[in-house]
């Protein structure tokens, strides 16, 4: 949308002076790529930004004679695994579009799909290791799922050919934070639109739409034929549907607001307060009102105060304190880790509850639709069966539960286990309910049974010392021995001798008993 922010940042365009714009824009493009043997990789997302810049870029190549078309071009898109269904679908159909027009019209494009590899997949955080949703103090999906698969990508790209331009649709009228971003950038200016990378060496980064206002955007791609043969009013009718009041006003003059401002992501996001672009496809259309399981995961798992899902400790074991002001009361609080076992099969079950709805429900072009991938699944298994000793291997069963189908696990030698569901609930059973006594007797079981196929076990009594020093203690007792920690580094801190003693003296009676350390046997003298 054309907002105040925008028309503050850049003055009045006319059309007759955007065409001109653009026109000479195509000249710097081919300068550009005539000038040396750098490949080029133009970051594409299926957006209105990216399909803009990939088509300026695609008319300007198009133009030059084809023996001067010699400079590959790779269009690098990822796919995180958990996009909004219908953008990811546009965006693969598109790509396919793409390296057929390319072949047709003698292009030196070559699009690349990109995926985050199986550890680092939303699911297998959140589900496999526990992670809880992402907030702004624990972002951890971003670099996971977006920048660590491209980031492989462009430096297959630097190793092959020993640089790379990089070519991004990233504009300053997005925002005025955007704005002040790409002013720092410009301490790195080449030329005109072009910067060196800080963060990659041997790379530059070109922006070449980044004066262009959200309306120019638009008016590029309704004006301009999608030149790979997509449709961009069809660009153009997924933005209105995702926008909440679905109205596009004809766009007169600058002051006029455009359609076409809404933003899509993950469809698990819980980095923004509510997922508006999804949920104004549900209200605009009832062809997409199959999308509304997904949209329920999402606001299931944006509960801001998720405490009772979490474990009292971090996830290597250990208890944190840190601060907590609720209503002008200041106290010190264990902080919460990752989701309990509970917790994590229920969301596994929801997802694939979900998988089923959306198959049954979806377009027919859709209805293969994968919420979950066998990868992410053989890997949730195995995170919960190696690092976190659940051996009682709930997966296969919430799998075939769920489904009716037997789970086939793509990792090989699954099928050879010592321990399983039967000896879980026997050691329940003698455990007798005590979840921590629980914990501590499956992680010895499975530590020993980890090193047991080893040539050596070099390690196996500091991981046997883990176990104990991580799950020996009931809640109570662990974030009691927390706070002791916490106190006496405070008085060690504060210099306090008194107080530090007294600490010590408390922590020892915990520790050995007030009786004994009162009257202590003649073999202690």
């Amino acid at each position: 949308m054309m907002n105040s922010e925008e028309l503050s940042l850049f003055q009045n365009r006319t059309t007759a002076d955007f065409i001109k714009h653009t026109e000479e824009l195509t000249k710097e493009i081919q300068e550009l790529y005539c000038g040396d043997e750098i490949p080029w990789c133009v970051g594409y997302s299926g957006g209105k930004d990216s399909t803009a810049t990939l088509q300026i870029i695609w008319y300007a190549i198009s133009s030059l004679p084809v023996e001067e078309r010699k400079k590959t071009i790779y269009v690098a898109t990822n796919d995180t695994l958990v996009e909004n269904p219908v953008v990811s679908t546009w965006v693969r159909n598109s790509l396919s579009q793409m390296k057929i027009a390319a072949l047709e019209q003698q292009m030196p494009i070559e699009p690349h799909l990109t995926y985050p590899a199986a550890k680092d997949r939303f699911w297998s955080c959140l589900i496999g290791k526990g992670y809880p949703a992402p907030r702004k103090r624990f972002r951890w999906c971003t670099e996971r799922l977006k920048i660590l698969p491209t980031d492989s990508f462009i430096r297959s790209v630097i190793r092959s050919s020993g640089e790379v331009i990089l070519i991004l649709g990233t504009r300053k009228a997005e925002s005025v934070q955007r704005s002040m971003n790409m002013a720092k950038h410009r301490n790195w200016r080449v030329r005109d639109h072009l910067n060196t990378n800080p963060n990659r060496p041997n790379s530059l980064i070109y922006l070449p739409i980044e004066d262009w206002r959200t309306d120019e955007v638009w008016l590029y791609l309704n004006q301009w034929r999608n030149p790979w043969g997509y449709s961009n009013k069809d660009l153009f009718s997924m933005y209105r549907g995702a926008t909440a009041d679905t109205e596009c006003p004809l766009v007169i003059d600058a002051s006029t607001p455009s359609c076409g401002d809404s933003r899509f992501g993950c469809w698990v996001c819980t980095m923004v307060n509510k997922d508006k672009s999804m949920e104004a496809m549900i209200q605009n259309d009832e062809e997409k009102e199959w999308l509304q399981p997904l949209l329920d995961i999402r606001n299931e798992l944006d509960l801001y105060n998720d405490r009772e899902r979490r474990d009292f400790r971090r996830i290597y074991g250990k208890v944190e304190l840190f601060e907590r002001n609720l209503e002008g009361k200041t106290s010190v609080e264990p902080m919460p880790g990752p989701y309990k076992k509970e917790y994590r099969e229920y969301l596994l079950r929801r997802v694939l509850e979900a998988q089923i709805q959306l198959r049954e429900n979806a377009p027919e072009d859709m209805r293969d639709i994968t919420l979950i991938t066998e990868e992410e699944l053989s890997e949730i298994r195995r995170i919960w069966l190696e690092e976190k000793h659940e051996f009682d291997d709930r997966l296969p069963q919430i799998y075939e539960e769920v489904t009716g189908e037997p789970f086939k696990d793509v990792r090989l030698g699954t099928s050879k286990k010592l321990l399983g569901g039967d000896e879980w609930e026997t050691l329940k059973d003698l455990c007798d309910e005590d979840a921590m006594h629980l914990e501590l007797m499956s992680k010895l079981l499975g530590t020993e049974y980890q090193y047991q196929t080893k040539a050596r076990r070099i390690g196996i009594y500091e991981a046997i010392e883990n176990c104990f020093e991580t799950s020996s203690r009931d809640r109570e007792e662990a974030i009691k021995n927390a706070h002791s920690k916490r106190d006496l580094k405070t008085a060690v801190d504060d210099g306090s001798i008194t107080n530090v003693k007294e600490i010590q003296l408390t922590w020892a009676q915990k520790k050995f008993g007030k009786a004994n350390l009162e009257n202590p046997s003649p073999e202690d003298n």
